[in-house]
This record gives structure tokens, sequence and C-alpha cells, in this order.
């Protein structure tokens, strides 16, 4: 399969699209009010320590404080006893080495770990650990020995510290291998030496913007080209390539045509599918698509679907379609943490099986780390998904300003009701002369048409005149009672 990947940059965001076969895969974007802090290495003063929780805040020059678990304390795992409280690791007010491993995301503050891990080309180093690793991705147990042995007899005798080899090492040269071992090294050697001379709390290490991670972390094996709308960053990315990722430079080219490049490619369409709950299935069926804060649900429907068969085939036929739409929804939204999908009830177990071996699949492109669970007694399969950063709507979109998030708004009869239990609380504290009413158009509409009469009995009961008035910039739920 061929990939592209094409980045459209302007003075405020970066956005990256990254497409096989011309369909849009992955979405990515980032704004330069917005950096993403992931891998971002700080020295971080302990603000406040909670063994309640097993947590600390640790304060690394943000708004908002981060969050140190227990478990996410390297020196605790490591020295070989049983784990200690946190209370007796941390004190406040100490000064600590430690690395973004989520973004902050909602309400929630960045999540951190004192485990330092430095992302290069080919390596991952992590110079607190002695074992070499090598990516899920690489599935064969001869070529993993094989990848450990070529590392092993390249690092030198007094050489500290492990590493994980990425799934493009395996068509790595020795002398690939070892300038990325160089690289990684000095970087590590700089980290230490700014960590000695930086006082708490400070930035130590700043990962690559989006542009140069594409570079190092996007391009594989069956990646044809990079189009990059802007020259300057052309440069910049050519230049980097040319340093540490020779064999890509060949694919970068820039795009100077006339149209956008996102509009030639279809990529803004994309991404304005990609905000709808709803996503339509060539078959005819639909998924409906919902996030909240705890978790997000896929709900697969027939629609439109019939089949030609018989009912069991349409469903399966529909499950089947659905279990590749997931699989890319999820990257393209970016969608993290307790996923639940519901499948259309399939009774035979044979399409039940085969419809997650099928979803397992499709999810083997994902980047982030996946587990799936089977059918559970509900007929619903729960998952997980690794989130590091905020989906592709919580980064385009806010909450709306009319609903609050809700996605529903009380209807005008609700509100006119409410109008009037808010007038006889005030006739019962004030003794105003006249009440006049401030709404919205619709909800004025109503009090002068079909509850006309409730505003005249009203009236009649406080023995006061009401007047209406319209409110062109409330929304539905707003109004006001004002006492003249």
């Amino acid at each position: 399969m061929s990939d592209e990947i094409l980045i459209n940059v302007t003075p405020q965001e970066i956005r990256v699209a990254v497409m096989q076969q011309g369909a849009v895969q992955e979405l990515h974007i980032e704004r330069g009010s917005q950096l993403g802090m992931v891998s971002n290495v700080y020295v971080g003063r302990v603000k406040r320590v909670l063994p309640g929780m097993q947590s600390a805040f640790i304060d690394i020059g943000l708004e908002r404080s981060a969050f140190l678990h227990v478990a996410d304390i390297w020196e605790n795992r490591h020295n070989g006893d049983a784990a200690k409280p946190i209370e007796k690791v941390l004190s406040e007010g100490q000064s600590l080495l430690v690395q973004v491993i989520k973004d902050p995301i909602g309400s929630k503050g960045a999540r951190l770990s004192t485990q330092i891990s430095i992302a290069g080309r080919l390596l991952v180093y992590l110079p607190q650990e002695s074992h070499i690793g090598v990516s899920q991705r690489i599935e064969s147990e001869a070529e993993r020995e094989l990848l450990r042995g070529r590392l092993q007899q390249l690092l030198p005798g007094d050489h500290g510290g492990g590493y994980i080899i990425r799934t493009m090492a395996e068509a790595a040269s020795d002398r690939e291998l070892l300038a990325d071992i160089e690289y990684l090294d000095k970087l590590w050697r700089m980290l230490q030496e700014q960590a000695r001379v930086s006082p708490a709390p400070s930035l130590l290490y700043q990962e690559l913007n989006i542009s140069l991670r594409v570079l190092r972390d996007f391009v594989n094996e069956d990646t044809t080209r990079i189009l990059v709308d802007s020259r300057e960053t052309y440069l910049r990315m050519a230049a980097f390539a040319q340093d540490y990722i020779a064999g890509v430079s060949p694919l970068l080219e820039h795009y100077a045509g006339e149209r956008p490049l996102f509009d030639l490619y279809g990529v803004e369409d994309e991404i304005e599918r990609a905000l709808s709950r709803r996503v339509n299935l060539k078959s005819g069926g639909y998924l409906i698509i919902d996030q909240t804060e705890a978790l997000t649900t896929v709900d697969v429907n027939t629609g439109g679907f019939v089949g030609v068969r018989n009912f069991d085939d349409t469903i399966f036929k529909t499950n089947m379609e659905a279990a590749h739409v997931i699989a890319r929804q999820l990257r393209l939204r970016n969608l993290g943490g307790i996923i639940i999908c519901d499948f259309i009830d399939m009774d035979n177990q044979e399409h039940r099986n085969a419809v997650l071996e099928e979803f397992r699949k499709a999810l083997t492109r994902d980047r982030m780390r996946i587990t799936v669970n089977g059918f559970s007694a509900l007929g619903l399969v729960e998952m997980t998904r690794k989130r590091t950063r905020e989906s592709l709507a919580h980064v385009l979109c806010e909450p709306c300003p009319t609903c609050q998030g809700r996605g529903e708004v009380k209807t005008a009869q609700t509100v006119c009701y409410e109008i009037l239990r808010e007038i006889v609380r005030e006739v019962r504290q004030f003794n105003a002369r006249e009440y006049r009413i401030l709404a919205s158009q619709k909800v004025i509409d109503l009090f002068l048409d079909e509850e006309s009469q409730s505003l005249a009995q009203l009236s009649d009961f406080i023995g006061k005149p009401v007047s209406l008035q319209v409110e062109n910039l409330y929304n539905q739920e707003q109004y006001d009672v004002i006492l003249m």
C-alpha cells in the first residue's frame, strides 16, 4: 500500500494528513498557542503530596500543576524491594526530573513519569534502564533476536542505559544505528548538564514540532512522498532529514500549486465529516459516535441497507464493514480512553468471531497502544486506546454556549413555564408596578400565541400588567424578568 503525507502550514498552525490509497487515515494538528507537551522533560518541584491518592502535584511551570502517580516513579519500581508509599519517596519542595507522558486533557493537568525516554529515528533511549527491547510491531522472534544482537555489538562496552528498537530499524544499516546511538547519547548528556544548573521549574528538553516528528515517526516503507505547502518548512525538514534521516530526503516535495493542498486531496471535507456524530457506511448502514468525559461509544446501525440474501447476512456484512470504518475513525478523530463498540447483535458465533478478528486486524495499523476484549454478555466490544493528546473534536471545537455541551436545549414551552414561575416568585418578594419579560423571539412568539391565555391568567392572578420584549441576542434558554 502506498502512503502519502500532506503537510499544510500557516503561521498559526501545522496540519498533517496521512493518506492511504487516497483516503485520509490520520489527522494531526499542532497550534503555536497550544503546543503538545508529551515527551518534554522538566525539572519540576513537588508542590503537594497526596498519600490518600498515592500521587503528587508537580509544578513544571504551567498554569495547572502536573500529576505524578506512585506507579510512574521509576526509582520506586526498580529498587529491588517492595514499592514504597509516595510519602516515603517524595516531599514537598523537592526538585525532580520528570517527563510528560500525557498532555493536559479537559480539566486534568499533564501526567508525568520520572522514567525518561528520548526518541530517535531508529531507537528510543532509556538512560535509567539496562535492557534492550524491540517494538511489538516486529512479530518474528528470529528478527527480534537478530536486532538485539546487532545493537549489542554496536554499543560500547562501558555504555549505560537501555534501548527500544523501533520498527524502522529493521531495514537500517549498522552505520545508521550508530548515528542514532551517538545522537541520543549526546542529547542525554546535554540534558543532564542542563538539569544540574537549571532551577525548578524549568523546561530542559522540548519535543520536536510536528513537521519534524513526521520525518522521525510517521515515515515507513510504504511512504511514497511527503508534500509540504510551505517552502520555509520544506527547507527546514530537508535540512533535518539530511542530518539525521538521509534516506527520507528523496520523499520530500514542496507543493507550490495554486489550489490549497488539503482541498486538492479532499482533506478539508474529511475534517468536517470527522466532527459529525454520524458516519455513513458504503453499504447504507451508519455509525453514531458519541464522546463523553468517561468513554466513547460507537453504535452500528443497518440504516437503509436491506441486503440481498437474509437478515443474518445483512447484519454480518454491515458489521464487517463497520469494523474497518471504526478503526479508521478512531485514528482520524484520535479517540482514546475507554471505547465501547455496539455492533449489531449476531446470533451466529462464527459471524461474531469473524467480525472480532476483522476488527483486530483493522486496528493493527494504529500507532497507539490498543487492547480489545471479546464480545461481552451484552454483545458489546470493550476496548481501550492510549490517549496522549486531545481528540480532534476537542482541538477544533468547544462546548455549545447555548446547550453547554448537552446536545439539547429546553423547548420554548418549557422556558415559558419557567418564566411564569419566576414571575410568581418575584411577586412574593417585590411590589412592582409592572413585570417585563425579556426573552428570545421564539419564546415571545409562543407567549403571543399558544401561551397567551396562560400569560393573561397570570396577570389577573397577580393583579399587575406583564409586558413582552424580544432580545435578539438571547438564546432560547435565556430570559430576564424586569421589575418596572
